[in-house]
């Protein structure tokens, strides 16, 4: 037995007739009979009696009919659903963004593309570039905004931001009337970092042990707000992004160029390839993809 002759029987109930059922249906009066037919030869008990002008139910056809209507609705409900994620009227993403990225760059982006499809629901995850990855390596989220380079194979991503970082110190410091300077020369300065799960905070430690000096790390935060502050407090220098250093206060830090090395800060939209990905998802990476083509 399957759907379409469940919904045979119930059709040919409300218009006790075969041929009517059969338009209401747009199959051939034949069709559904043969149909029918089938359905009595597998369950081996006949479904319609006919008395006069009537169809009646047997046993067996009014167990059908019992069954019948919230199966249909169900089904009803179901395709309806399934028309609804496959049109993008309903549907749900799972994001992971880094407090700077979430900060600076995606607000207008959120509301974009809420506005375009009010139906999805958008649920974001701020955490470290770090934390994100794992997260879309282990399923927990269905895309997120990662620090470039990734070499793990399991993830596809395009990049949407080119930045580097810049040095900040308190304007009292006195290389904060430098234009430029060089990573050795900050081997005994106090640094404030990203906390360890920001991809961050173990390019800068990488960067200086290139440099041939350990960073001597004095506090650590998740929000590079409070890590301003705490410069601008004189409680140790930090390496924020270029576009992020445009939001620091000037009357309390300053912002040096790093020309020796360059450290890049890229983002890039990410996610797990050859993993299943919804159809709000797929919507999702496409219309940041042409966003962030258009800035």
């Amino acid at each position: 037995m399957d759907i379409h002759q469940i919904k045979q029987v119930s059709e040919i109930m409300r218009w006790n007739s075969f041929t009517k059922a059969a338009e209401a249906l747009n199959v051939t009066q034949p069709t559904i009979s043969k149909s029918i037919k089938n359905l009595e030869n597998e369950l081996n008990t006949m479904v319609f009696i006919r008395e006069g002008n009537q169809f009646k139910l047997t046993e067996a056809g009014e167990t059908i009919m019992r069954y019948a209507g919230p199966i249909l609705q169900m089904v009803d409900q179901l395709t309806a659903e399934l028309n609804d994620l496959t049109y993008l009227n309903r549907g749900s993403i799972r994001i992971g963004i880094p407090p700077m990225a979430g900060t600076n760059f995606f607000p207008s982006v959120i509301k974009s593309f809420q506005e375009r499809y009010p139906g999805i629901s958008v649920t974001l995850v701020e955490e470290g570039a770090r934390m994100i990855k794992d997260y879309i390596e282990n399923g927990s989220l269905d895309v997120g905004v990662i620090l470039l380079p990734v070499e793990e194979k399991a993830i596809d991503s395009f990049q949407i931001v080119d930045d580097r970082l810049k040095v900040i110190v308190p304007v009292s410091h006195p290389l904060a009337k430098q234009s430029r300077i060089s990573l050795k020369i900050l081997a005994e300065e106090k640094f404030i970092l990203f906390s360890s799960g920001f991809a961050l905070h173990d390019r800068i430690i990488s960067e200086c042990r290139k440099a041939g000096f350990e960073p001597r790390i004095v506090y650590e935060s998740t929000q590079w707000d409070f890590i301003g502050e705490m410069v601008g407090a004189d409680l140790g220098i930090t390496m924020l992004p270029d576009t992020i250093c445009r939001s620091l206060d000037s009357n309390k830090v300053r912002a040096v160029s790093l020309i020796d090395p360059i450290i890049p800060w890229q983002l890039a939209i990410a996610w797990k390839r050859d993993s299943y990905l919804s159809r709000a998802a797929q919507e999702w990476i496409a219309f940041t993809r042409e966003k962030f083509k258009a800035t």
